[in-house]
């Protein structure tokens, strides 16, 4: 997984995995989800993600099983 914020553009962009995405789906104006040709999630982009998302002030935890 990655997670990376361009500031220059205000996005904010989350790759879960890396495959050929067949489809981007539009969640809502802002937000973007690319899936694979079964359907998985590939990735999600958040436009104006500073007001929309926190960005780019986030933490990450690790939780184990």
């Amino acid at each position: 997984m990655k997670i990376r914020y361009f500031a220059d553009t205000d996005t904010l962009l989350i790759e879960f995995r890396e495959a050929l995405v067949a489809e981007t789906r539009d969640l809502d104006e802002n937000t973007l989800l690319d899936v694979d040709a079964q359907g998985n999630i590939c990735s999600i982009t958040v436009e104006h993600a500073s007001q929309r998302a926190g960005a780019p002030h986030f933490s990450y935890e690790e939780v184990a099983a």
